[in-house]
């Protein structure tokens, strides 16, 4: 028996409509789309942007402001620093002016109550002293080595002063070398003329001028000798040698 073959099935077909144009539609909506975010972004990118710009802007101006207030702040303080430091130099300098002042004032003091003293010693002499006498000798730098300025003072202490004539002989003593030496006053002052210095007075006699040591002469002391015509008196006075600064 022979089996017949069985037909086959019959397929479902769909038929689908063709649009063509369909495809342009999707593509042209796509790109307005892209087209449209692009824009919005970059609006949005430069409204941001431009916010960002403004307030930086804005922080730039106020920090341009405090820089200025800064500055001038800066500037201010200078000032009273400068200020501060000429009124300190000028404070320094009164005061150091006042001290010179203060200092002259004392030393002018210090001369007067000398002078004072001096005055009363011969217009009333203590220790029962009486007559001819040595006073002050001084020897004064005078910047200029081995030259120097002296002052010596002959008085007469009494209550009764009566004009005395006399002499007064000066010699520095040292040494040269290892050899000891006498110089008379006469041979290193151009002041002196003579070896015995003629004296006159009725207080007190000033002898003053300028000596040149010699080279190599070292001075020890100064010796004086005070004789008085007049009474026959005679003083003997030996001083240190004791330069003072000037």
């Amino acid at each position: 028996m022979t089996r017949s073959k069985s037909s086959p099935k019959p397929q479902n077909l769909v038929v689908v409509e063709h649009k063509p144009w369909r495809a342009w539609v999707y593509f042209c909506i796509a790109f307005v789309c892209v087209c449209v975010f692009s824009v919005l972004g970059y609006l949005f990118g430069g409204y941001v942007t431009t916010k960002e710009v403004n307030r930086l802007a804005a922080e730039n101006g106020e920090l341009n402001l405090n820089l200025e207030s800064a500055n001038s702040t800066i500037e201010q303080l200078r000032q009273q620093v400068a200020n501060l430091r000429l009124g300190s130099e000028i404070d320094q300098r009164a005061n150091d002016d006042v001290r010179v002042e203060v200092v002259s004032l004392k030393d002018k003091i210090a001369a007067l109550e000398a002078d004072i003293s001096f005055y009363r010693g011969i217009m009333a002499p203590k220790d029962n002293v009486r007559g001819l006498t040595i006073g002050q000798v001084n020897f004064i730098a005078t910047g200029v080595p081995r030259h120097y300025q002296y002052r010596m003072v002959v008085q007469q202490l009494a209550t009764n002063h009566k004009l005395i004539s006399g002499s007064l002989s000066v010699t520095v003593v040292g040494r040269q070398g290892d050899e000891a030496r006498q110089i008379p006053l006469k041979e290193i002052s151009e002041q002196i003329n003579d070896e015995r210095i003629k004296l006159r007075f009725k207080y007190f006699q000033n002898v003053e001028g300028e000596l040149v040591l010699p080279e190599g002469f070292e001075p020890e002391r100064i010796e004086l000798i005070a004789k008085s015509s007049s009474t026959g008196q005679s003083v003997e006075k030996k001083f240190g040698w004791l330069v003072q600064e000037t």
